[in-house]
């Protein structure tokens, strides 16, 4: 099946790096992240670059601008929605005012590292940006960690599956269905995208 896909990919390269710009950049925005394999489909990507499909030159900083951008967007979502979304929403999971300053004073005292070092873990990556906005910590300051936290995993993510070159074969059954949902959305955004150009 893999060496189907990379065939396929092969053929309809450019509009491979668009869908992984989206899954990556949406992964991080609005909670979209618990249903976009984005870290697994960037590890694909690289192993891609590996087989000479993509451009590892061009797929690094790619995706350390869409990780930003995802970011961002998720940040701004929270400055939006604020303090009462966090209420009127949290309180069915046992959420309170209590809760909410303990959350401001952590990000004000921790905000930075948090916002870098959460960018390595699928579940906080989602959750981090929107409450940093939220808490209105100072864009600027969190722009700073975001860029640094970004540019470091995307480099990581990819090359990581770059330098596995023969050894996804190995790990395939690790990465599992994910791998397979990565492909698929790959081939999914690529087949959307030709259609509608048609259309027009």
């Amino acid at each position: 099946m893999i060496e189907q896909f990379i065939e396929w990919v092969s053929e309809n390269g450019q509009w491979a790096y668009l869908a992984i710009f989206l899954v990556v950049s949406m992964e991080s925005a609005a909670f979209l992240g618990f249903l976009m394999p984005g870290e697994t489909l960037v590890f694909l990507g690289g192993f891609l670059a590996w087989r000479g499909v993509l451009d590892l030159k061009l797929l690094i900083p790619l995706v350390a601008v869409a990780a930003i951008l995802g970011d961002s967007i998720g940040y701004e979502l929270g400055r939006l929605l604020q303090k009462s979304w966090f209420l009127r929403y949290g309180r069915w999971l046992g959420l309170r005012e209590e809760h909410w300053k303990r959350i401001e004073d952590f990000f004000h005292r921790h905000g930075g590292k948090t916002i870098f070092l959460a960018r390595f873990s699928a579940f906080f990556r989602i959750l981090v940006p929107f409450f940093a906005g939220a808490v209105r910590l100072r864009y600027f300051h969190f722009l700073l960690f975001n860029v640094l936290g970004g540019v470091v995993w995307a480099t990581g993510s990819v090359l990581l599956g770059y330098l596995a070159g023969e050894s996804w074969r190995a790990i395939e059954p690790w990465i599992g269905r994910t791998a397979s949902i990565a492909a698929i959305l790959i081939v999914g955004v690529i087949v959307a995208i030709r259609f509608l150009r048609r259309m027009k």
